[in-house]
């Protein structure tokens, strides 16, 4: 193997691995509740659910833009937009009132809310990474 190739491979990999880092940081911002609070502290199920559907919806948009990608900086700016994507959608959804709150009920520990945001999170991430397919 040329060590070229493998010095892309971890110059890809490790920014990969950064842009989900700051997804998990701005993420614990945008949503109204304190995530690693209720998960760490808490032991609420409900955030741990929905927090982890969140990872795996921005690594299959990252995934994405890694595969179809024409530079690095390519993947990069791709990156960026596959998190804004998701932060935004994660901010909308965890901001309704009433009695569909995401807030309210995830706080809470409710479960099958939880496990609604985690496949909300997916699908929203299937799609964005469906949009990068160029």
């Amino acid at each position: 193997m040329e060590i070229g190739l493998f010095v892309g491979f971890l110059g890809f990999f490790f920014t990969a691995i950064v842009l989900v880092i700051i997804f998990l940081y701005l993420y614990a911002i945008v949503t109204p509740y304190d995530d690693y609070k209720l998960i760490f502290e808490d032991n609420n199920l409900a955030a741990s659910l929905g927090f982890g559907g969140a990872i795996i919806g921005v690594s299959i948009p990252l995934y994405s833009a890694l595969v179809h990608s024409v530079s690095y900086l390519d993947f990069a700016i791709w990156g960026a937009i596959a998190i804004l994507i998701q932060l935004v959608f994660a901010f909308i959804v965890t901001r309704l009132n009433g009695k569909y709150s995401f807030k309210t009920k995830i706080s809470n520990g409710v479960i099958s809310v939880g496990i609604l945001m985690a496949f909300l999170s997916i699908s929203i991430g299937l799609l964005n990474a469906g949009s990068m397919s160029y």
